[in-house]
C-alpha cells in the first residue's frame, strides 16, 4: 500500500505539472488583462510600464518559474477583478459547487442502482423498457437544454420551484454555508441537482444493468442458486457487490467530470459556484483566476482517481492495486 501511495503521488505530481504548464500557457491567448484592469483611459506608455511591473513582458519560462514557486507556497496569483488571492476566491465558491455535485451524486445513486438492478433482473418487463427508453433519451439531451426544460416546467409553468440562486443558507463550518439544512435552500437545490445528475444518470443505469446481467450469468452466482440461497441474498450480496467494481471506477472519474460540467448548470441557474465564477473570469480576462480554477479542477481529478483506486482494492481484495489481479 505504501509503495502504491508513493507511486500515485509521483504520478500526481507529473500530472499536476502538465496541467499547470498547459493552464499557464493559454493565459496569453485569452486577451489583455490590463484592458479589464485599467479600461481605455490609460495611455499605451502607462500600460507598458504596468506590464513591466506585473512581469507580463518577461519570457515565458521566467513567468512560469515564478508562478510555480508561488504556487508551491499556496499563492496562485491575485484576481484582477476581486482584488483578492485567486485561491481564496475559489475556496469561497467551492461550497456551492460541492453542494451541487453532492446533491447530484445522491440522485444518481438513489435512482441508478435500483433502476439498473431491476432492469437486469426483469429484462422483459414493461418498466424495464421504460427505464431503458428513458436512459436513451437522457443521454441524448444536453445538460443546458435539460436545465431550461426543468425551469420552464417547474418554475415558469407550474411555479413549484425557484429557478435561480441558492436560497436561504446556514453556516456549518466557519464560513462554509449550506442550503441542505433549510427548506428554501433545499427547494433551490432540486432543479440544479436534477439537471446536473441528468448528465451521468443514464450512463450509470445502463452500466449497472450491463454489469448486473453479466454477474447473474457467472459461475459463482449459479453455484449460489444451486445451494438454494435466498434470491435477495444472491442478487444483492453476491451479484451486486461485483457489479459495483466498474461502477466505482467509472463513478470516481465522472465525479471530476461533474465538477467541470457545473459550468453549464451553474450558468443556467445563476448558481454562485466555481463554474459560474469561471465563466465570469473568462469574460473579464481574469487570467490568475482562470489558471487557478483549471489547476484546482485538475487536482480534484487527480485526488478522486487516487481514492477510486484505493476503494477498488478494498471492495475486491483479489485486486492488486499495484500490478492488477492477484
Amino acid at each position: 500500500m505504501v509503495r502504491f501511495l508513493f507511486k500515485r503521488l509521483f504520478q500526481a505530481v507529473v500530472v499536476m505539472f502538465f496541467i499547470s504548464l498547459i493552464s499557464f500557457s493559454i493565459q496569453d491567448n485569452l486577451g489583455d488583462p490590463l484592458r479589464e484592469l485599467v479600461g481605455q483611459s490609460v495611455s499605451e506608455q502607462e500600460r507598458e510600464v504596468m506590464r513591466d511591473e506585473m512581469g507580463l513582458n518577461d519570457p515565458f519560462l521566467t513567468q512560469y518559474s515564478r508562478f510555480v514557486v508561488k504556487a508551491l507556497h499556496g499563492d496562485l496569483g491575485t484576481s484582477y477583478f476581486f482584488r483578492e488571492p485567486a485561491l481564496q476566491v475559489i475556496l469561497e465558491k467551492v461550497p456551492a459547487t460541492l453542494e451541487l455535485v453532492f446533491g447530484a451524486v445522491i440522485i444518481i445513486l438513489l435512482v441508478s442502482i435500483p433502476a439498473g438492478v431491476y432492469s437486469a433482473i426483469n429484462p422483459r418487463s414493461l418498466l424495464t423498457k421504460f427505464i431503458m427508453g428513458f436512459s436513451v433519451i437522457g443521454i441524448s439531451v444536453p445538460v443546458f437544454l435539460m436545465a431550461i426544460l426543468l425551469i420552464y416546467a417547474f418554475s415558469i409553468h407550474l411555479g413549484w420551484l425557484p429557478s435561480y440562486g441558492r436560497g436561504d443558507l446556514v453556516p456549518v463550518f466557519g464560513s462554509w454555508e449550506t442550503g441542505f439544512l433549510t427548506k428554501d435552500g433545499l427547494l433551490h437545490l432540486i432543479l440544479p441537482c436534477i439537471s446536473l445528475a441528468s448528465i451521468m444518470l443514464p450512463l450509470f443505469i445502463r452500466l449497472i444493468r450491463a454489469e448486473m446481467v453479466e454477474s447473474l450469468h457467472t459461475e459463482y452466482v449459479r453455484f449460489a442458486w444451486a445451494k438454494g440461497l435466498n434470491k435477495y441474498r444472491v442478487w444483492f450480496l453476491h451479484a451486486l457487490k461485483n457489479t459495483m467494481l466498474p461502477v466505482v471506477t467509472v463513478g470516481g472519474v465522472q465525479i471530476g467530470t461533474m465538477v467541470a460540467y457545473t459550468i453549464l448548470t451553474e450558468s443556467v441557474f445563476q448558481w454562485p459556484g466555481t463554474g459560474f465564477m469561471f465563466l465570469e473570469a473568462v469574460n473579464r480576462v481574469d487570467t490568475p483566476l482562470i489558471v487557478a480554477y483549471l489547476i484546482i479542477v485538475g487536482l480534484i481529478f487527480v485526488v478522486t482517481n487516487t481514492l477510486v483506486d484505493l476503494i477498488y482494492g478494498l471492495i475486491d481484495p483479489t485486486v492488486d492495486i499495484i500490478g492488477g489481479k492477484k
